[in-house]
């Protein structure tokens, strides 16, 4: 059962999170000049004012808080090695969390150079902490698997594009936040039911930052994650999936693979979308994600949001998709033990991916071409 103990990494970190969330609010005064989000018109902005996108500072800061809270106030945990894993995890992530960061800060920073920022966090989490899958319950790959430059690489590859799901699910107020810690609790439920303290405790970190950060996003959206917070937590998290399949080989990969499959799905689909259907590069913003059709296609037709509640409408797409995720991942942890069943889980989500995102579309069609050409800054979508 979970201890005392390993709730307080919960609420240290999450009193830190919303501690300096509130702090970067009230003195957006000064620092606004650099970390306010004062674009509005973009095809993915959907806030009526500029608002702080360095949320990422408050989440970092609740778990360096609680690590430190852990180490001193029961230094025991030291011998277990749990706080200086936590701690080594903490400092591969800098160069994903500075990428991002300094994304939300200059905007200059080029898809390539974060994408490249996050592998290098991942090579460190590979040499730091063993974080290296040699197993993916694929035949074939797991044979190349074997050889560790190949298993290195490829473990890069997936934690990079795991933090670049985040990234691109950051559109709508808890959103993001609602789907880490979904994630979080499913992959800290398996770690915990299989007797993995380690990963248990960095994933009650990452819920625990992330709640306290909620607290101020959700639902009037007062600050922004931004680029580096969800390349932080995307790292995080995908780093949590990486350390519980090699630290425990009964659990599958297709199990973990369906608790994040949303993400992981988003991702591909947008790739294929701008590349093959779109004919444009895979890294160029459009307004066509499955959250941003539920934004403009289902939201109206459930509530009316007049203009003294803008902010309903985009708190609306997390209450809507949460209770789907949050469902679909409770599936997988009570019936994902098996590789076929996991696997066939993982399809059904595939798609019911596909089909809703065809019907949102489809409908957006049907009555506003218009809406369409919008979403895509413009261009009318194919």
């Amino acid at each position: 059962m979970l201890t005392v103990p390993m709730l307080d990494i919960v609420l240290v970190a999450a009193i830190v999170s919303c501690a300096v969330s509130l702090l970067i609010v009230v003195s957006q005064g000064w620092h606004g000049k650099h970390s306010l989000d004062h674009d509005l018109a973009g095809v993915q902005k959907f806030h009526a004012t500029p608002v702080p996108r360095v949320g990422g500072i408050a989440v970092a800061a609740g778990m360096a808080a609680a690590m430190g809270f852990c180490a001193f106030s029961d230094p025991g945990r030291f011998a277990h090695g749990n706080v200086i894993g936590a701690v080594t995890l903490l400092l591969a992530s800098v160069p994903a969390f500075a990428a991002g960061l300094t994304e939300d800060l200059t905007k200059r920073v080029p898809v390539k150079v974060r994408l490249a920022a996050t592998m290098s966090s991942a090579l460190m989490a590979s040499w730091l902490l063993g974080a290296t899958v040699h197993e993916f319950d694929i035949w074939g790959v797991d044979l190349l698997l074997t050889i560790t430059p190949i298993a290195v690489v490829a473990t890069a590859i997936v934690v990079a594009g795991g933090s670049n799901a985040i990234n691109i699910i950051n559109g709508f107020n808890g959103l993001a936040c609602s789907v880490v810690l979904i994630m979080s609790a499913a992959l800290g439920y398996l770690a915990w039911r299989a007797g993995d303290m380690f990963v248990t405790e960095l994933a009650l970190l990452g819920m625990g930052a992330t709640l306290g950060f909620v607290l101020v996003n959700y639902p009037k959206g007062k600050l922004f994650m931004g680029d580096g917070g969800a390349y932080f937590l995307g790292f995080w998290v995908a780093e949590i999936a990486i350390l519980l399949l090699i630290r425990n080989p009964s659990i599958n990969s297709w199990q973990v693979l369906s608790i994040c499959a949303y993400p992981v799905i988003e991702v591909l689909y947008s790739i294929y979308r701008r590349k093959f259907v779109r004919k444009m590069s895979p890294g160029a913003a459009d307004g066509l994600h499955l959250h941003t059709l539920i934004y403009r296609r289902v939201v109206p037709r459930l509530m009316r949001c007049d203009g003294a509640i803008p902010w309903l409408r985009n708190a609306a797409v997390a209450c809507l998709l949460g209770p789907c995720i949050g469902l679909l991942a409770l599936i997988s942890v009570l019936a994902g033990g098996k590789i076929h069943s996991a696997a066939a889980i993982v399809g059904m989500q595939v798609l019911l991916y596909v089909a809703v995102y065809k019907r949102l579309v489809r409908g957006s069609w049907g009555r506003s071409r218009e809406t369409v050409r919008v979403a895509v800054g413009g261009q009318a979508s194919s």
